[in-house]
C-alpha cells in the first residue's frame, strides 16, 4: 500500500513540474536574442557604475538603443523574459551562456591591455636608453 501511494506521489510531482505556468507569448524573443540583449544591458550596467558621464556626454539612452538595435520593444522583452523565468531550467541556460559571453569578452579586454601595456614599456625603455621607440600598428600614418 505505501508502495502505490509513493508512485503516485512522484508521479504527481511529475506532472506538476511539467505543466506551463505562462504560456509563451506570441512576440516571444528568442532564446539567442534573450543573451545577446541580457549580454549588452550587463555591460551597460557595468559602464554606468563605472563612468555614467560617457553614456550622458554621448546622449546615450541604453535601454531604448538595445531594444532599437534588435528591433524589440520594452513590453516584447518583459514578455519574454517573465516567460524564460517561468521555466527555472530554461532561464538558468540563458544566464549561463550571458555569464559565459561576459566571461569570454572580459578575458579579449584583459588580454589586449596586457599587450597594450607590454607595447607601452617597450616605448618607455626605448625612449629611456635613446633608441627610437617602437612603432606600434596603431600609430602608423
Amino acid at each position: 500500500m505505501k508502495g502505490i501511494f509513493k508512485h503516485i506521489w512522484i508521479a504527481l510531482l511529475l506532472f506538476s513540474c511539467n505543466r506551463k505556468v505562462i504560456e509563451p507569448p506570441k512576440n516571444l524573443i528568442p532564446e539567442g536574442d534573450m543573451v545577446e540583449i541580457l549580454t549588452e544591458l550587463a555591460m551597460i550596467n557595468a559602464a554606468k557604475i563605472n563612468n555614467v558621464t560617457v553614456l550622458q556626454n554621448n546622449n546615450i539612452e541604453p535601454l531604448p538603443y538595445i531594444f532599437k538595435k534588435y528591433g524589440f520593444d520594452s513590453i516584447q522583452f518583459v514578455e519574454s523574459d517573465r516567460y524564460y523565468a517561468s521555466i527555472p531550467v530554461k532561464y538558468e541556460a540563458i544566464y549561463l551562456k550571458v555569464q559565459s559571453k561576459l566571461e569570454k569578452q572580459s578575458e579579449a579586454v584583459r588580454q589586449a591591455k596586457l599587450v597594450n601595456d607590454s607595447l607601452k614599456l617597450i616605448e618607455n625603455e626605448a625612449k629611456r636608453i635613446g633608441k627610437n621607440p617602437v612603432r606600434r600598428k596603431d600609430s602608423l600614418p
